[in-house]
């Protein structure tokens, strides 16, 4: 099929704007994401190796790489619009593709800015977006551009996903990083946006507040990439910062994603969200607020990984909220075309 936006019902358009988690390794294991595939259209789905419900650890999509290649065909093979998949492979900590599954070693952002070698960063990037590549693995939620801006930061100095302290580094290596990706085929996302690095908490937990903690330099490895149209999509934080938007965090914001990252910046590319289900969001505002609120703000895509809870029908009940505020008139079916001519044109730098 075309990646064309012609004869898409309202209900296709809404499925092209989500990625969703799912559970099972194996074709016969994943009823319900073909499902979701087949029945519901999403545009996207996003794999993980651990199973986190209730702390079990268990098997989650990733068994061997003969196993993750086998899987994705198999969903390609029941999408009647090819679908983005995506996985967190950003090297180092965040690493779903480990060598106990048979995947080659990583190395953080953090050695890497540690480097201060492009080149290796490059080299390192290409092997990751090698594998993905081969794997039919199309968009790495990587990379970080957050700064490495807080000692105590849990979730970014805590897990070694900064490059560096200085903006100018991170986005020179972030923009090899890009590159070495570009060069196989598969898509980035540059993360988390307006800035994580400088938070003191986990959003996957429970509210961020980073209003005296952040400030705009921050932005500066957003800007460069986009200023270098090495931007492929960019990826938005759950943190609450006060002088940004005194009501909602950034992922919620329209004053963050449409005011700074579209207008200011200048970003005409998919804006997604970070995990729709982290505390910073699920437990503050629920499904029914959160999404029409997420859409409103600007976003183009809704991640629930389905992995921090579990529910096999998150994607025809984020659907159905989204149609419902379509019909209702308070959001635009024109706002919902918009995100999916975004996916789509995303969708098509896939297939070149």
């Amino acid at each position: 099929m075309s990646l064309s936006l012609d004869n898409l019902s309202l209900r296709e358009k809404i499925g092209q704007l989500l990625n969703v988690g799912f559970r099972g390794c194996r074709p016969d294991e994943c009823a319900l994401a073909v499902r979701d595939i087949r029945e519901h259209g999403i545009g996207g789905v996003v794999l993980f190796d651990q199973e986190m419900v209730d702390g079990s650890a268990g098997r989650r999509n990733i068994e061997s790489p003969a196993q993750v290649k086998t899987l994705l065909a198999f969903f390609q093979s029941h999408a009647r619009i090819p679908l983005l998949t995506s996985i967190d492979q950003e090297g180092g900590r965040v690493n779903r593709l480990k060598p106990i599954y048979g995947f080659p070693e990583s190395i953080s952002h953090e050695e890497l800015g540690r480097l201060n070698q492009p080149t290796e960063t490059y080299r390192h990037a290409e092997n990751i977006a090698k594998t993905l590549a081969s794997l039919g693995l199309n968009w790495n939620l990587a990379p970080v551009v957050d700064l490495d801006a807080h000692p105590d930061n849990p979730i970014i100095k805590g897990k070694h996903r900064s490059f560096s302290a200085d903006p100018e580094a991170v986005a020179r290596h972030a923009a090899e990083f890009v590159r070495a990706h570009r060069a196989h085929g598969v898509l980035t996302c540059a993360k988390h946006f307006p800035g994580h690095g400088s938070a003191t908490g986990d959003t996957h937990l429970g509210l961020v507040d980073v209003t005296q903690t952040w400030s705009d330099k921050e932005l500066a490895p957003f800007q460069r990439l986009i200023a270098a149209d090495l931007c492929d999509a960019v990826m938005s934080a759950h943190v609450f910062n006060a002088k940004l938007d005194p009501e909602r965090p950034a992922t919620l914001s329209r004053a963050v994603i449409t005011g700074i990252l579209r207008e200011q910046l200048g970003f005409r590319g998919v804006i997604t969200s970070d995990d729709m289900e982290m505390k910073a969001i699920s437990s503050r505002y629920g499904l029914a607020k959160s999404v029409p609120l997420a859409i409103e703000a600007g976003l183009d895509v809704l991640c629930f990984g389905n992995n921090l809870t579990y529910d096999p029908d998150i994607a025809p009940k984020v659907i159905a909220i989204l149609e419902r505020e379509v019909r209702s008139g308070r959001i635009d079916e024109a706002r919902i075309a918009e995100s999916c001519a975004r996916v789509l044109a995303l969708k098509r730098k896939v297939r070149q």
